[in-house]
């Protein structure tokens, strides 16, 4: 198959995506359906549309890959996952829906104080940018691979033609728009990956009994890890950390939550979070399974695997392996996977400057969409050029780079929305930029003495001491009497 065929692939798919931006943005591009779809989004296409915005390109190629070098101890963080949800459900939707927010960092600042406010939202647009950058120059490197390269299109276009696409469909309605397009891209996503499993089956000559046979018997169907403490991949680390990494890149998320918020009511809200949170694990499991026949695929046919696991994936998909049609299914999995999280990250992060950082809400409705449509081509814009940054200085498997970086830049998120949630006290407002900006600091220093004295090394578990450190600093600094009583009950 040649790169003419893909590249129709991409847009017939882009056509679509733009059919649906025009019949659902044709009567309402204000900034109330942009940020919030105009608080009526049926819960179950936002709980669908979710799915695809979590797995992301990242998931599709990287976490079929990560099984030659951790098994399917993932999982354990996958469990963890759904905990998390639970908890969001529980405490931080109702929390949200009380106080009616369009950006959730603006309760920072009805409890803590300005400074905290601004704080919270500089720290979430650090994040959501680069991991959001991250995840888009994966799939866009794969297109430049197996496309671009064939014509000589220089990356920084491939770059530039893709943003341009999410820009396309996001600018005139965002949310509104956004919680369609996601939920067709999650069906395509599932749909993809269920047949690249498939063909990888018949590929094996197996039946279903056999694969599962096959899965099971393989060594690297191994889940949990409970003896080595030294391990990153020991239960504890891994389930506590997929709890905090749930609640801080879910839970305290403008992206996530931006979609939870455009639902009805916080009944429905709640729905969305159940739903979403109990099918995000199977899903895991059937790309963690794919990665397990692959490795087997590859084994007995005597198959040379590449030196990245990034690339083991779409090397069965490209090569012929699987048969020719299986780069068409994989060319839509990955576009699907990848644009379905660019497109709720562009529109969340235009929404936290728009509202956090420039206060549109203040402003008269006509300057405030004006504002808007420039702050959307601007951070656009930021977006082509990070990822040109990233594919400079990335060397390790992306996905976990990305939580890598939650670690350090969640982690102040983590600590302020514990203290304002579960203490009565006031932090003093004006010490709560620097607390924030120490504990990354600290953690960092820490990771680097404790493994050059112990050898040991931390995983995703560095989210919560990041977290509890600018917890420690707001507690230390604050006000010792009770004064919070800012929140309406």
């Amino acid at each position: 198959m040649n790169s003419y065929t893909i590249l129709l692939i991409i847009g017939i798919y882009f056509g679509v995506l733009l059919l649906i931006s025009y019949i659902t943005g044709r009567k309402n591009t204000g900034n109330d359906a942009f940020f919030l779809g105009n608080r009526k989004s049926p819960w179950y296409i936002v709980s669908i549309g979710m799915i695809g915005t979590s797995l992301s390109g990242v998931t599709f190629v990287s976490v079929p890959g990560m099984v030659r070098s951790i098994d399917m101890t993932y999982m354990q963080t996958v469990l963890g996952f759904f905990v998390g949800y639970v908890l969001i459900a529980q405490i931080l939707l109702p929390l949200y829906y009380r106080l009616q927010l369009t950006s959730i960092y603006s309760y920072l600042d009805k409890r803590i104080g300005k400074h905290s406010y601004k704080t919270g939202a500089s720290f979430f647009l650090l994040s959501k940018i680069v991991g959001a950058a991250a995840r888009l120059y994966l799939v866009v490197l794969i297109l430049q691979n197996y496309v671009f390269d064939t014509w000589k299109v220089p990356f920084a276009a491939t770059v530039i033609l893709s943003i341009f696409l999410v820009w396309l469909y996001t600018y005139r309605s965002g949310i509104k728009t956004i919680i369609w397009t996601d939920t067709l891209q999650a069906f395509c996503l599932v749909a993809m990956l269920i047949i690249i499993i498939w063909k990888v089956k018949e590929s094996m000559s197996l039946d279903m009994p056999g694969m599962i046979q096959t899965l099971t018997e393989s060594p690297h169907f191994r889940i949990f890890e409970f003896k080595d403490w030294h391990s990153t991949q020991h239960f504890a680390k891994q389930f506590f950390s997929g709890i905090f990494i749930t609640i801080v890149m879910t839970g305290l998320d403008q992206d996530m939550m931006q979609k939870n918020l455009s639902c009805k009511n916080l009944k429905e809200a709640k729905k969305n979070m159940y739903t979403y949170g109990f099918a995000f694990t199977p899903v895991n499991f059937l790309f963690l399974s794919l990665g397990v026949l692959l490795l087997t695929l590859a084994s007995q046919q005597n198959i040379p695997l590449p030196a990245l696991n990034d690339d083991i994936l779409p090397m069965f998909c490209t090569s012929g392996i699987l048969g020719e049609s299986i780069l068409i299914f994989f060319t839509i999995g990955i576009i699907a996977a990848a644009f379905s999280s660019a497109d709720s990250a562009l529109t969340a992060l235009t929404t936290s400057f728009c509202v956090d950082m420039l206060g549109v809400e203040k402003e008269e409705a006509a300057q405030a969409k004006k504002t808007r449509l420039k702050v959307h081509l601007l951070i656009s814009v930021l977006f082509a050029i990070i990822i040109l940054i990233f594919k400079a200085v990335n060397s390790r498997s992306v996905i976990d780079a990305i939580y890598m970086i939650a670690s350090y830049t969640y982690g102040p998120l983590l600590g302020l929305f514990l203290f304002g949630l579960f203490t009565k006290k006031q932090a003093r407002d004006k010490y709560v930029p620097y607390i924030c900006i120490l504990s990354p600091i600290l953690c960092f220093a820490l990771d680097y003495l404790i493994k050059q004295h112990t050898g040991y090394v931390f995983s995703y578990e560095m989210l919560m001491i990041n977290g509890g450190l600018t917890f420690a600093g707001l507690w230390i600094t604050s006000i010792g009497k009770q004064i919070y009583t800012k929140l309406p009950k």
